[in-house]
């Protein structure tokens, strides 16, 4: 018999908001983007949030973010991964997470994003479960029933 671990969480972080293709190919963070991040980090620092790892999808805006929340979230590692990009199939992660037994911080990009949270929330992932912000934070939280449910959220626009 497996014992599972019921209070595991999952951080789920869209990228901040990043330069378009046109302005910058490599679709770095702009300024707009690193001030709201920064209004999350002293969000987040009071937390004291630990994890196992915070990955992310190896695109420049989403290393960023990572790199700008592992500032303040303690974690064994940060690390590009792949299958969290954009377009990519979330039933892998959705498995991962489902069995996992450490918190984990996903930081990524829409739609995979709103995919994921639909998938593990209500179990069809076009369900359009949570509206994702650049630069938020949705904390899932998995129960006794080995079900996942929304814990809190946080985008930078009610932090002020």
């Amino acid at each position: 018999m497996v014992i599972r671990r019921f209070d595991m969480k999952v951080y789920l972080i869209q990228h901040a908001k990043a330069a378009s293709q046109e302005q910058d190919p490599s679709r770095a963070l702009t300024e707009e983007g690193r001030r709201d991040m920064a209004k999350v980090i002293d969000f987040v620092r009071r937390l004291q949030l630990s994890v196992d790892c915070i990955q992310h999808s190896g695109k420049k805006r989403a290393e960023q973010t990572a790199e700008l929340l592992a500032g303040v979230v303690r974690a064994s590692a940060t690390t590009a991964r792949e299958g969290l990009g954009p377009n990519d199939d979330v039933a892998a992660i959705e498995s991962e997470l489902n069995s996992a037994e450490q918190d984990t911080m996903i930081v990524g990009h829409m739609p995979f994003l709103g995919r994921l949270a639909s998938l593990l929330l209500g179990g069809w992932e076009s369900s359009q479960t949570v509206a994702f912000r650049n630069g938020g934070i949705v904390c899932l939280e998995r129960n006794e029933e080995s079900r996942w449910q929304i814990d809190w959220v946080v985008i930078p626009q009610i932090l002020g």
